[in-house]
């Protein structure tokens, strides 16, 4: 096996798709089984094709298109792979280097259960792309209290 790689470079691969950056970590097995339950619960909760339909425009299509009991599944299976890739992955992670993406799978998962009733400027945005800009104050709040409490704890 090569050189382990870069925080970033493991990170970005678990969001291509999960399971990739344990692969790339070598963690053979464990991004196998990643893989595995992500296509899971891709298929089972209808996953790509509401993806595809709120590309398309078709917000109402891609409303209805998903398994919400299943697709609940995705933010935490997806956030904790890129955790998982990124703190396995060469250079130093601190023990609370979780907390962005906690905070991230929380929101998502809270933009996905409010998709089908908040509206945007007046539009449904539907279950792909609030749950995405649920994401940005997720990371955020993350952050921020991972920033404190490094400064609390600080020696």
């Amino acid at each position: 096996m090569g050189r382990k790689p870069k925080k970033h470079e493991a990170l970005l691969w678990s969001i291509a798709l999960p399971g990739f950056g344990q692969i790339l970590n070598g963690k053979i097995v464990k991004g196998t089984v990643f893989l595995l339950l992500e296509i899971i619960v891709n298929v089972q909760s209808n996953f790509n094709l509401t993806i595809m339909y709120s590309f398309l425009g078709e917000i109402n299509t891609a409303i209805e298109t998903p398994d919400y009991q299943w697709l609940m599944f995705y933010p935490c299976l997806y956030m904790f792979t890129m955790w998982d890739a990124y703190r396995d992955a060469e250079g130093e992670t601190t023990s609370i280097s979780y907390l962005p993406f906690l905070f991230g799978a929380f929101f998502v998962t809270v933009g996905l259960i409010y998709s089908v009733k908040i509206k945007i400027f007046g539009f449904l945005i539907g279950p792909i792309f609030l749950p995405m800009l649920f994401l940005v104050p997720g990371l955020v709040i993350g952050f921020i209290i991972y920033k404190i409490i490094l400064i609390v704890t600080k020696p």
